[in-house]
């Protein structure tokens, strides 16, 4: 690989800020649903976050399209730095954090994957040749989960201490150490400072691009309108772009929204057992980006994704009908590599057929529509049905079946995709 050393530093940079954002999402969350029990606020926060980042997920992709990655990424640092640090700063002055700030930080931590991630494939597929794109991708996935695994296991000494009793829970009760829980802007504290580190890394990033990058200085509604012009003369690949997000969509809300909610009132559980979950899911996810392109080798990438879905599915509708920690644990694993697994092979499929100059704002397009996708669910998931006593596993019974409804693009256009050639229409 040409730039080698550059995407290691762009991973390095990428795992390291992930760390702490990983914690503070995952703190956020149970900070709402347990701490002050008010889930429904939560909910409703992230129903606005959500609607707000359809406008902000289209113009970011023109972004990604109209400046340098790099200097995107060293944007990014700047910024997340300076509002965290400011809130972090207020926490410590009042001794905790405001709620409209709480919700500030998870808003602009939502706004920031919305360009962070696009920016990041966008960038690994200008920098690396063609026939490595899904050795790329696999290697993103997996400092992806071996940051969330760092992250849940983080979060779960952060958010619940480390004290005797914790130590035999988790079988080292020989050990002799005490951390008492960490508050909110001590976090957000520790969020700030690793965008620091990253700044530094991605500055020292040097590559020579492989993929040409046309700088587009049309305005914004033009690059918009582009992206969706060069779907609707592809449509196939619109099918495939929108039905293969459906794990993901679900996912986010599982994680963000629906998981602190099912480990408190349906498990019964504490805040240990929904981090922990998220490192069980982080390692599913780890082994799908090692293994899953040699899993599925000998098959192509349609019949691979559906095969994913499928078990998504089932996954879902197990969270519906048990209420044992173990069965989530294996769940959380399974869907890690279901989720993961599908994303590296659909990302895959769409760098070898979207050209790296749009790719950016065909990607807005897909996020338009996930965004819309996962409004419309946190809406109804934010109802005060779904937080009455355990009405909550009734939302992974919804959620698995809008996967299996999503499939059925894939096996109507099966062969289509499975043969796809622009050059060809």
């Amino acid at each position: 690989m040409k730039n080698k050393k550059a995407l290691y530093l762009l991973f390095a940079a990428n795992g390291i800020s992930g760390i702490a954002q990983g914690i503070s999402m995952l703190a956020i969350p149970w900070y709402f649903t347990s701490i002050i029990n008010d889930s429904e606020t939560f909910g409703l926060i992230y129903a606005i976050t959500t609607i707000v980042t359809l406008f902000w997920g289209l113009y970011a992709g023109t972004l990604i399209d109209r400046y340098s990655r790099k200097l995107v990424f060293l944007s990014i640092c700047v910024v997340s730095f300076i509002l965290l640090l400011g809130v972090s700063l207020v926490g410590f002055y009042l001794g905790e954090v405001p709620i409209y700030l709480i919700a500030l930080v998870f808003c602009f931590t939502i706004f920031n994957y919305n360009i962070h991630y696009p920016t990041l494939y966008a960038f690994g597929q200008e920098i690396t040749e063609k026939e490595n794109y899904g050795k790329t991708n696999s290697l993103i996935e997996i400092i992806g989960q071996l940051t969330s695994i760092v992250s849940g296991v983080f979060a779960a000494i952060l958010l619940t201490g480390v004290n005797k009793d914790f130590l035999n829970q988790v079988g080292l009760g020989f050990l002799k150490f005490n951390v008492n829980p960490w508050q909110l802007h001590e976090i957000f504290l520790l969020d700030a400072l690793t965008y620091v580190a990253a700044f530094v890394l991605i500055l020292f990033i040097k590559y020579t691009p492989i993929a040409t990058h046309e700088i587009d200085k049309s305005s914004v509604w033009n690059r918009l309108i582009q992206g969706f012009s060069y779907l609707k003369k592809h449509p196939l690949l619109f099918h495939f772009g929108v039905s293969s997000f459906a794990i993901f969509v679900i996912l986010l809300i599982h994680v963000h929204q629906l998981m602190p909610i099912y480990v408190s009132k349906h498990l019964h559980s504490d805040s240990s057992a929904y981090a922990i979950g998220e490192v069980v899911y982080a390692f599913g996810a780890l082994i799908a980006g090692a293994g899953i392109r040699w899993i599925f080798r000998k098959t192509n990438t349609i019949y691979a994704i559906i095969v994913l879905m499928i078990i998504s599915v089932v996954r879902f509708e197990i969270l519906t009908f048990s209420n044992n920690i173990l069965i989530f644990m294996m769940v959380s694993f399974v869907l890690g590599i279901t989720n993961a697994g599908a994303r590296i092979l659909r990302i895959t499929y769409l760098f070898n057929h979207i050209p790296n100059h749009i790719i950016g704002r065909t990607g807005s397009v897909f996020n338009t529509v996930n965004i819309f996708l996962r409004f419309v669910f946190i809406g109804i998931f934010s109802l005060p049905f779904f937080h009455i006593s355990n009405h909550i596993i009734w939302a992974y019974f919804i959620g698995g079946m809008f996967i299996l409804v999503s499939i059925i693009p894939l096996l109507l256009y099966y062969k289509k995709l499975v043969h796809f050639n622009i050059s060809d229409e």
